[in-house]
């Protein structure tokens, strides 16, 4: 039972993760080849999000890497992948907008992404504990361990679900931002926004799903666990 409980939520997992993975590049590769009317880049896109917004202190970086694309709020800085950076594509301009969407939300305050942040600290211990207690407890029948490293767990669960509100509110920043300042333009640059992005962030459903997968999983073990042990 415990066998196919591991192997169940280990390929159904797998398959939603790659599921995503798939979406996602394939809508990227799809929009990248599709140039915006505007004829920004993905920096250029960023860098007047930002000034309208009187981020002017907030540079934009070039990292390397594909869709490596991310806000650092410590720096802070808004760093944007080469293919994003330097291209004129709706895709890429979707990354750069949705990135400052993030600084917008640091600017503002915003509960999710404030929570997040201050939940990194303590997810920085709990989720490299949390695989060990949860195997000790299953390997040597200890319960105690088991629902220490379920605590543990849960704290890695919560962040992948305070994450999904500050991508999809990221990503609704950007779309508005995009059409108000005219970035985009027609129904079809409309579509494709909305396909980069919606992919994008079901890759954090997909996240979220796999982690209460794991959870359930675990909470079923201890189930059987303490009811054979009595």
């Amino acid at each position: 039972m415990i066998n196919v409980l591991f192997m169940l939520t280990f390929i159904v997992g797998l398959a939603l993760t790659l599921w995503a993975q798939w979406r996602v590049r394939g809508n990227f590769d799809r929009w990248s080849r599709v140039a915006a009317r505007s004829g920004l880049t993905g920096a250029e896109v960023a860098r007047r999000i930002l000034d309208a917004n009187g981020l002017h202190h907030v540079p934009v970086q070039m990292v390397p890497g594909r869709l490596s694309d991310h806000y650092d709020p410590i720096a802070p800085a808004v760093r944007l992948s080469e293919s994003v950076y330097h291209s004129h594509s709706i895709a890429a301009i979707s990354v750069a907008a949705h990135e400052c969407g993030h600084a917008l939300q640091h600017k503002e305050a915003y509960g999710a992404l404030v929570l997040r942040h201050r939940m990194v600290p303590l997810l920085n211990i709990t989720s490299g504990a949390a695989p060990f207690l949860l195997f000790a407890g299953v390997a040597f029948r200890m319960a105690g361990l088991l629902l220490l490293g379920l605590v543990f767990f849960s704290t890695v669960v919560l962040f992948h679900l305070v994450t999904l509100p500050v991508e999809f509110n990221a990503s609704a920043r950007a779309k508005k931002i995009m059409a108000q300042q005219g970035f985009i333009s027609g129904a079809e640059e409309e579509r494709g926004v909305r396909r980069v992005l919606g992919t994008a962030a079901f890759t954090y459903v997909a996240g979220a799903l796999v982690a209460l997968m794991e959870l359930l999983k675990y909470v079923v073990l201890l189930f059987f666990q303490t009811n054979n042990d009595d």
